[in-house]
């Protein structure tokens, strides 16, 4: 399939805005689903890291959807026309908390549209930025990758994943099954239907099994962060999806401390190699 790649870098400098009210009931949904006791949010609250994920959420009417649950191509985010779309990782700067029952501003910009070709075939690589605003001025910056890539190929091998490490301060054993899925993706208006319909994961895009949000993986490493130092304050998060993890065996969230008030944080898949690596660099 033949990339456009002048066509895309047309969509770099592309901006939008959003406007949202922290509210409390999405951050006692999350806690819910992440099988934390906290009480419930009150205003003035400050919000643990990764919960602006669960506002500005996508509002596109149902016929502007398109087979995948998307919405069709083209818009804000660049029309690449590769058929699996999924988060790649990311890189957040906290610069002071954002608070239950504020009204905060996105912006967000396109700053890049890279094309490769790899072993499994064409790749594009859609970089954004978002700054997230409240009264007191620029609380958040986060680069967000993206990256579409071909469906599978038959007889085409997956790279070999990375193990995981065995030095784990901390871990905890993750079961994903259908109704943990679908209660993160209904939290953030996700209907990409790779995280909940399995016969399209597995007839149309050849995966073997649900699919688990890179954004859940990366807030179950920063909740386990939350359970094992929960008086640090998260100044910096890295992250990366390193292989696509499926709801066919349980998977691990794991930490450990390092030097310079960092802290190495992974997903390992049931078969021991590494999903999610990040970073936390503590204030």
């Amino acid at each position: 399939m033949a990339i456009d790649l002048p066509l895309l870098s047309q969509w770099i400098g592309r901006e939008e805005q959003a406007r949202d009210v922290l509210t409390a009931a999405p951050l006692a949904g999350l806690a819910a689903t992440l099988d934390r006791d906290d009480p419930p949010p009150q205003a003035g609250d400050a919000l643990p890291p990764l919960a602006h994920w669960l506002y500005f959420l996508p509002r596109h009417r149902q016929s502007e959807l398109g087979p995948d649950g998307h919405a069709r191509r083209g818009g804000f985010l660049p029309p690449v026309a590769l058929p699996r779309r999924m988060w790649a990782g990311g890189r957040l700067e906290f610069r002071h908390p954002l608070r239950v029952g504020e009204a905060v501003v996105r912006t967000s910009q396109i700053v890049d549209v890279r094309h490769k070709s790899g072993r499994s075939g064409d790749l594009v690589f859609v970089l954004v930025r978002h700054r997230i605003e409240n009264a007191a001025g620029l609380a958040l910056v986060e680069e967000h990758d993206i990256v579409y890539r071909e469906a599978a190929r038959p007889g085409v091998e997956a790279a070999a994943g990375v193990p995981a490490p065995a030095d784990a301060a901390w871990r905890r054993d993750v079961i994903p099954d259908d109704v943990l899925l679908f209660r993160y993706s209904a939290l953030t208006f996700n209907g990409h239907r790779i995280h909940y319909d399995r016969r399209y994961v597995t007839a149309v895009e050849g995966y073997p099994g649900l699919v688990v949000h890179g954004p859940l993986q990366a807030t179950l490493l920063l909740d386990l962060l939350r359970r094992a130092l929960p008086a640090a304050t998260v100044a910096r998060f890295d992250f990366r999806a390193l292989r696509p993890l499926f709801d066919t065996a349980a998977f691990r969230v794991c930490g450990r401390p390092r030097g310079d008030r960092q802290v190495s944080l992974w997903v390992a898949d049931g078969d021991g190699f590494v999903t999610v690596d990040g970073t936390a660099t503590l204030a």
